[in-house]
């Protein structure tokens, strides 16, 4: 006998076994996530037999584990080809039952840790609650301190009071010819933060951060790489704006070359970011740090364009969502540019790179000829040290020559 579920797909016999009761919950979540009905059907069908298959194997429903996917699919490769996302859609089906509370989550035995990794959890939690810093500087700074701690003292106990300045200098002699010079840049830094932070819990006496080698490193050696105001218009020209997604991407693309925003500043943007009668965003920055930025009107336009024809339903709070199931917000900042990066061949652009920060360069230098001061271009990218900003004095190449010398002897 043929059984419909969830309206739209088609069986042909009952659900049977101990996922039987479920199976039209789950049918109805992957259709709320956006998955096309193909996709649907063949997750639910999948879905069916392997109830069936536990029925047969004399699996309760409490019994359920991560292993039991894995050997249905053994045991169905046996009997039927094998098709590419049954892997994913099996998967799909255990993390809806957790989430719906049906099977217990799945119990990780936790591997024992490191005194040197114990040590560095320390350090991590005291970045995040004392000082506050944000996760991606945490994310950077740790591992290299629990690389500092393993090469000191191997997975023995960790004794910071025997912590010397040959420790730490012979450390980052042994390192930094291994790293780029901004990742051997970090190392010392992240050293230097943690060199203090033991000082401060009184395991040191000495001011060991004062220990720490200097990375040999010209100040901005390199003019920033900025994408052409005229490369600008010719991406955003290329955007298809009669699909829903081409007015997602000419909104990040306008929202990045107008307003200059990072990334994961666009990635992560809010409804509750947007005030439309004030004409204003709210961009958080780093440090968690939110600074209010006009919007311009054929920005605002763009973001409610899309959020009128293009943006998918969800119960989501972000502006931008993924195109293709399951349909959510970004994951990261990686996101956008990819993004970038695909709009940019699309275009046949040949750009200065195919990241994001291009347009805030783009921004800052188009700003800086037509007259704006350093302090204003600082402003208006949110730099927290002026030192960040006089990096595009290097573009200002009219105000340089009026410092350059004369040749000696005359021109010729």
């Amino acid at each position: 006998m043929k059984c419909v579920i969830n309206h739209q797909v088609v069986l042909s016999q009952l659900p049977d076994g101990p996922l039987a009761a479920h199976i039209g919950a789950f049918a109805k979540s992957r259709s709320a996530q956006g998955y096309a009905p193909f996709s649907i059907h063949r997750q639910v069908l999948l879905a069916a037999c392997f109830s069936r298959w536990l029925k047969q194997e004399g699996v309760a429903l409490r019994h359920i584990s991560s292993d039991h996917p894995s050997q249905y699919l053994r045991y169905r490769a046996r009997r039927v080809r094998p098709y590419p996302g049954d892997v994913a859609a099996l998967r799909h089906l255990i993390d809806f039952l957790r989430s719906e509370g049906v099977i217990d989550a799945e119990k990780v035995s936790t591997r024992q840790l490191t005194p040197a990794e114990c040590c560095a959890q320390g350090y991590a939690q005291y970045l995040r609650e004392a000082r506050a810093l944000a996760r991606a500087t945490i994310v950077n700074y740790v591992p290299l301190i629990r690389g500092f701690l393993t090469d000191r003292f191997g997975a023995g106990p960790v004794m910071l009071s025997r912590l010397g300045a040959c420790d730490v200098v012979r450390f980052v002699q042994r390192q930094a010819p291994h790293l780029h010079l901004k990742r051997a840049k970090l190392l010392t830094t992240a050293l230097r933060s943690f060199l203090r932070y033991v000082r401060y819990r009184g395991e040191v006496a000495l001011d060991l951060a004062a220990a720490v080698p200097v990375v040999a490193n010209w100040s901005m050696p390199s003019i920033p790489r900025a994408i052409g105001a005229d490369q600008v218009r010719e991406l955003l020209a290329s955007i298809d704006r009669s699909t829903a997604m081409g007015r997602r991407d000419y909104a990040i693309l306008l929202l990045l070359a107008r307003l200059g925003l990072r990334s994961g500043e666009v990635a992560f943007l809010e409804f509750d970011d947007i005030d439309w009668d004030a004409g204003q965003v709210s961009v958080r920055g780093k440090g968690g740090q939110r600074t209010a930025l006009p919007l311009p009107t054929d920005v605002g336009e763009a973001i409610a364009a899309y959020l009128r024809h293009g943006r998918p339903r969800s119960t989501s709070r972000r502006v931008f969502l993924r195109s293709k199931a399951p349909i959510r917000g970004f994951l990261s900042q990686c996101a956008v540019g990819s993004i970038i990066r695909h709009a940019l061949q699309r275009a046949g652009i040949q750009a200065p790179t195919t990241g994001a920060h291009q347009f805030r360069h783009g921004l800052a230098t188009q700003m800086l000829r037509h007259g704006a001061s350093l302090t204003e271009i600082g402003e208006v990218l949110r730099h927290r040290s002026p030192q960040t900003t006089t990096i595009y004095a290097k573009v200002d190449l009219k105000a340089l020559r009026t410092l350059a010398l004369p040749w000696p002897g005359g021109a010729r």
